[in-house]
């Protein structure tokens, strides 16, 4: 788990862990090095067997093959001999030549299981003897359980336990239907919390108060800001609001455990199996070698199976009962008690010349930071300041990868435009509102602040924005790279055709370099995205199937985000709780999708989230060329243009 701007190996903390994009990129060359020392080993125990020579023998197809009497050993009969040769200091990596898998288009090894209706969910656990459970909680953050009368829904049909846990109150039953049906007859009262009166009015009414009175943070500064604004002739300046996102992983949240015989066993979707063991020891009051974590596939994470409340859950309820328990979060208690992407507010102003061309960046950023919501507790751990046993990791190993805390400014201390003057400021501000890591984290949102913002620049400079990017990128080949080539296979300064226009965007982030062309017309009050050209530079792409489906997995994602995606609060308690309200971009509305990938001798770099960033400002750029309006504000909503 690498965070932006850091290359932490896995490995180095003895964690199993996947985020940020960086499975392939920090395991890329630890796992050739693997490869290559177990080779160099059954070589040795091939060469040793026969008395030969190590450079008279071959490897190929699982076996060990002498070059001069074509006799072969498999790897398996080797395996016992290899494994007491010495472990070679050093070994030669493969060239790039002889690459017979990477860089191809291979056949995913989950594609036949998912096809078939296979594949092993979280959800799809089954276990003899297995009980369901629900569990309600807490209405909003921080609130505290007053009462409850349990009578009605324990003398329901089915249903085994009513039980109290410190996470709300949990219906064990012996289905799942039965256990939904108690849960609607707990008569349950609450203790107002910490987020008793807030909206989402309130939220950015707080950030613009914040920013209009603090300081902040610099964390970027560059030239003299001061300088440039004494020699503007004029000024340009923007505001822009993220609004607080959910995950909505097609697969609820959910978990089975079973403590039995002194060990429990917890069967979990989770981007995260060591934090998950950690969460049940503390539960479950086991030492760590009694606690089994068996990995499952997810039905989606995107950031929110790192934190392992559910697994908390589950295990909690275990203890109550001598039978292995399933909980099932339903799609309402997904929406309302998820962790969310944080809500932004941002301030641009630009010093302008006599042409109208921009010589200072001046970006002010309102949030929280994802750090400030996992609090030390005397065990060194980390867990949510609002829930007891939510996320926990791993005291001082984690503390590394999670200090100092860039998810409220990354994608914008590192603007990569070449101003001469230079200013990122970052006023932390924090209404409570539970939050957590999102798909692209603070890149999905200062991503869209920034190319939008460099967009109006162009324009009041009279300028083609593609072109006025190219300028201002003079020292970022592998960016302006992935511009040219979005650019010209989407036709740019053509015309699209009547009532259409296309945006531009471009982005790092994770460490990989994305540029992104949409194409709109407008459907009534609604944008409709006809097609996205995406271009890619992620390094060596292993898998080139991969990198294309992630790009457009995170093209999907982002204009579900860009398009409709908005949680909001009212008293407190999200408003949003199904589908209905919090939509996900549809079959029906998917644009034509063409990805790109630039070949690269460079490692492999993140590809999971980097499609992510460019969406939003490519789509809302191509609004203002059609309009002439202007879009600061996500989701984007015609009715909000400026």
């Amino acid at each position: 788990f690498a965070p932006a701007g850091k290359d932490y190996i896995v490995q180095e903390f003895g964690l199993q862990i996947t985020g940020a994009s960086a499975s392939l990129r920090t395991s890329w060359q630890p796992l050739r090095e693997a490869g290559a020392s177990c080779r160099a080993l059954l070589v040795s125990a091939a060469a040793q067997v026969w008395a030969v020579n190590e450079s008279d023998i071959l490897t190929s197809g699982g076996e060990c093959r002498h070059k001069g009497s074509n006799r072969a050993l498999t790897y398996g009969e080797l395996a016992s001999l290899a494994a007491s040769q010495p472990l070679p200091s050093e070994v030669p990596l493969k060239a790039a030549s002889e690459f017979r898998l990477i860089g191809k288009q291979n056949q995913r090894l989950d594609a036949k299981a998912k096809s078939f209706g296979q594949a092993h969910y979280g959800i799809d656990s089954e276990q003899e003897g297995l009980v369901y459970a629900v569990l309600s909680r807490a209405p909003s953050a921080g609130a505290s359980l007053a009462s409850v009368d349990a009578s009605a829904a324990e003398a329901m049909p089915g249903v085994l336990k009513v039980v109290e846990t410190p996470l709300g109150v949990g219906v064990i039953a012996e289905t799942y239907w039965q256990a939904r049906q108690a849960q609607s007859q707990l008569k349950l009262e609450w203790q107002d919390g910490p987020l008793k009166g807030l909206s989402t009015a309130s939220v950015f009414a707080q950030y613009a108060q914040d920013l209009d009175q603090e300081s902040g943070d610099t964390v970027r500064k560059e030239g003299d800001l001061d300088s440039a604004n004494e020699q503007a002739s004029a000024y340009w300046e923007a505001e822009y609001r993220a609004p607080y996102l959910a995950h909505a992983t097609l697969e609820p949240q959910n978990c089975t455990a079973w403590i039995h015989e002194g060990r429990c066993d917890v069967w979990a979707p989770t981007q995260g199996p060591d934090i998950a063991k950690y969460v049940a020891r503390r539960a479950s009051g086991l030492a760590a070698d009694d606690i089994h974590i068996h990995q499952t596939l997810l039905g989606g994470g995107f950031g929110r199976r790192l934190n392992q409340d559910y697994v908390s859950e589950a295990v909690e309820l275990a203890k109550h009962i001598d039978r292995p328990v399933k909980l099932i979060w339903s799609r309402e208690e997904d929406t309302q008690h998820d962790l969310y992407r944080p809500a932004s507010l941002h301030r641009f102003r630009a010093a302008l010349d006599s042409e109208g061309k921009a010589i200072s960046w001046h970006h002010r950023i309102a949030c929280p930071r994802v750090i400030d919501h996992y609090a030390r507790d005397a065990a060194g751990a980390l867990s949510p300041d609002w829930s007891p046993h939510g996320m926990v990791s791993f005291a001082a190993k984690m503390a590394p990868l999670i200090s100092p805390d860039v998810s409220a400014i990354e994608g914008a201390e590192d603007v990569p435009y070449g101003f001469e003057h230079i200013r990122v400021e970052h006023v932390l501000s924090d209404p409570g509102v539970p939050i957590t890591y999102w798909r692209a984290v603070g890149h999905s949102f200062n991503g869209f602040m920034v190319e939008t913002f460099i967009d109006e620049l162009a324009h009041q400079a009279g300028e083609d924005p593609l072109q006025y990017r190219l300028d201002l990128l003079k020292g970022h080949p592998r960016l302006r790279g992935v511009l040219e080539k979005a650019a010209q296979a989407a036709g740019w300064g053509s015309n699209p055709g009547e009532g259409r226009a296309l945006g531009i965007a471009v982005h790092k982030s994770f460490h990989s370099y994305v540029a992104q062309v949409a194409e709109i017309s407008l459907e009534g009050e609604s944008i409709r995205v006809h097609r996205v050209v995406c271009a890619v530079d992620c390094g060596l792409a292993v898998n080139p199937d991969i990198v294309r489906a992630q790009m457009e997995s995170g093209i999907i994602f982002g204009l579900t985000a860009a398009l409709s995606g908005e949680i909001d609060f009212a008293d407190g308690k999200v408003v949003q709780s199904n589908f209905h309200d919090y939509p996900l971009l549809r079959m029906n509305e998917t644009p034509d999708i063409e990805v790109i990938i630039t070949d690269s001798d460079e490692a492999p770099t993140g590809v999971g989230e980097p499609g992510l960033p460019p969406i939003a400002p490519a789509v809302g750029n191509a609004y203002f060329r059609l309009t002439g309006k202007r879009l600061r504000q996500l989701p984007l909503k015609p009715g909000s243009a400026a």
